[in-house]
């Protein structure tokens, strides 16, 4: 069965994912850190600014439907750290490859996206060499018996459709299967011109990965020791 999230919860979930893949090192996440991250002004939108106390009810609230776990003491200290049970554990039944568990966790972090932009954005913690692969990954992600995942109308202005996570609710207008595209804009290929876009969106992307390179040393400063 999908897990069915409510917005904060979906901003929490999608921390703890990004984090066990960008800072093993760092992960489970201690509260400050879990907080630090909801509200990361880095690959976040809305950027946020919640207060640690709703954080943790928040993650209480995870606790109960058995989407998060607590470890306390241990690895050399003696706060209680989290870690997420969304997927890919023995204890829950959502299994995701690494490329479509980076595209979801992107989506839970910053709502709905094009597949350039997913490329650009999602290669921080997967593999992903060109736009048709996100595509494929959206299909399968589309195509399962419960959707995870839905594609939006393309709206006016747009090359290309938005696709929208399906864990915090349905959209009420969305679009089934692959966006399909003219064979040619202004001369280039869509291939091409989503390989253009997805460029910039990893290049603005490696910026914000240093601010949040940064923004994590800060917090590993304010933690107790």
């Amino acid at each position: 069965m999908k897990p069915e999230l409510a917005p904060l919860e979906a901003r929490v979930i999608g921390c703890l994912i990004e984090k066990e893949i960008t800072t093993p090192d760092q992960y489970p996440l201690t509260l400050n850190a879990l907080t630090h991250a909801v509200n990361q002004k880095s690959n976040r939108d809305p950027v946020l600014s919640i207060p640690e106390v709703e954080v943790q009810a928040v993650v209480d609230g995870l606790m109960k439907k058995h989407l998060v776990t607590d470890r306390s003491g241990g690895m050399g200290g003696r706060v209680t750290r989290y870690r997420h049970r969304f997927c890919n554990t023995q204890f829950s039944q959502l299994s995701l490859s690494p490329q479509e568990l980076a595209i979801v966790c992107e989506l839970l972090l910053r709502g709905p996206q094009t597949p350039g932009e997913l490329r650009g954005r999602a290669q921080r913690m997967a593999p992903i060499a060109e736009v048709g692969e996100v595509e494929a990954a959206l299909e399968s992600l589309a195509g399962r018996d419960e959707p995870l995942v839905a594609r939006l109308p393309r709206e006016t202005g747009r090359r290309e459709s938005r696709w929208m996570q399906l864990f915090t609710g349905g959209a009420p207008e969305t679009v089934p299967g692959a966006p399909r595209t003219p064979e040619s804009i202004s001369g280039a290929t869509p291939d091409r011109l989503a390989d253009l876009e997805s460029t910039v969106v990893a290049l603005r992307n490696e910026l914000e990965q240093l601010r949040a390179r940064l923004e994590a040393i800060e917090a590993r400063g304010r933690e107790p020791g």
